[in-house]
């Protein structure tokens, strides 16, 4: 027995009237002579010109006068049947408004004709654009902000080779106080850690672009130590206490100096703006979501109305606190630090409740 046959009989024949007429492509049919032979209601409805207009006309009148050229160029390939696929141009309106269409063209050189389809492209050109212009401006943030770390790192070396000197210098065994001269003890390590910092930085700017980032697996707690070592001081006046739970996660792939830069940045926002009254409490957790890690840091300060500050808060220079040492910096680092690295970072806090980041590490084993 013979099976069914598939093709179309005269009664479901396919109506390629139909479908040239409803397709939402742009369809038509130009000849060699430079003139549309036939186009479909979607070409007249994109640029606005009726079915008259548009085959009265010659071709290049509709096409942008910035692209008429190269496309003459690509046309000559079509005369000499030679296909176009995936050919980019831009087109202008009736009423002015440039739009962008993707091309693919076939030949039929014994009818001197071309059979041409085209989609509307435009909305993708103009993220294109955003991209490129957010790009361009990220690339400057990233540049100034070299040009800003490099020239404070340079400029704060020398009064802190100053202090150092000055502790050189520093005759103790006239001081009979112990704790004064733990605290100058103290001060002296703080001085050189410091020191290390800046040096580190400047090294840094000099070897590489900011935009090439050494990415190592860190241990959480040796970078969180190394920290509030180096906060020691202000954390004792402070009397600001820690809750650390690593167990879950005891390590990162992240660059070291902005762990330890996003862990200095938070302890002393914690510290900055604690409820007065109150001592600081901090409480540091990590954890695994599928291969990333994730930081959940939280305090107990004056916190953050997020319906006021919205998106704003890791912007460049805002301060939501009246507080003079608060410029605006902090979060703005810790913020494009782990996105430029494929990580997020989140907010979520209420006034007087304190605050609650949730960084999230992107996972690069593989």
């Amino acid at each position: 027995m013979n099976a069914p046959s598939t093709y179309p009989t005269s009664t479901n024949k396919i109506d390629k009237e139909v479908f040239f007429e409803k397709s939402a492509d742009l369809l038509c049919i130009a000849g060699f002579d430079g003139y549309f032979k036939e186009i479909n209601p979607a070409v007249s409805n994109l640029l606005e010109y009726t079915k008259e207009e548009m085959l009265s006309r010659p071709i290049d009148s509709f096409i942008h006068p910035e692209d008429r050229n190269i496309t003459s160029q690509y046309r000559e390939n079509l005369k000499n049947n030679i296909p176009l696929y995936n050919y980019e141009n831009r087109y202008i309106t009736k009423s002015g408004e440039a739009v962008w269409l993707s091309w693919n063209s076939i030949p039929r050189y014994e009818e001197q004709l071309v059979y041409a389809t085209a989609k509307n492209i435009t909305h993708l050109k103009l993220l294109e654009r955003d991209q490129n212009l957010l790009i361009t401006s990220l690339t400057k943030i990233n540049r100034d902000l070299t040009q800003l770390t490099y020239t404070a790192s340079h400029d704060l070396r020398s009064p802190v080779s100053n202090l150092l000197s000055v502790f050189e210098l520093m005759d103790t065994s006239s001081i009979t106080d112990q704790e004064t001269i733990e605290f100058l003890g103290i001060l002296k390590s703080a001085a050189e850690s410091l020191k290390d910092t800046l040096n580190n930085y400047v090294d840094a700017l000099l070897k590489k672009d900011l935009l090439t980032v050494k990415i190592e697996e860190l241990d959480i707690e040796e970078s969180l130590n190394k920290v509030r070592h180096s906060l020691k001081s202000l954390i004792y006046d402070s009397k600001t206490t820690f809750h650390v739970d690593f167990s879950r996660a005891k390590t990162v792939q992240y660059n070291r100096a902005y762990l330890e830069s996003t862990f200095l940045n938070l302890i002393t926002n914690s510290i900055k703006y604690a409820i007065p009254g109150k001592n600081p409490e901090i409480s540091i957790v990590s954890d695994k979501l599928n291969r990333d890690t994730k930081l959940i840091y939280s305090d107990r300060g004056l916190g953050f109305d997020m319906d006021a500050v919205k998106d704003k808060v890791f912007g460049l220079n805002q301060t939501f606190h009246n507080h003079a040492d608060g410029k605006g910096v902090g979060l703005f680092l810790i913020y494009n630090h782990i996105t430029n690295l494929g990580g997020s970072i989140t907010l979520e806090s209420q006034p007087n409740q304190g605050a609650q980041f949730t960084l999230m590490f992107k996972d690069r084993s593989f």
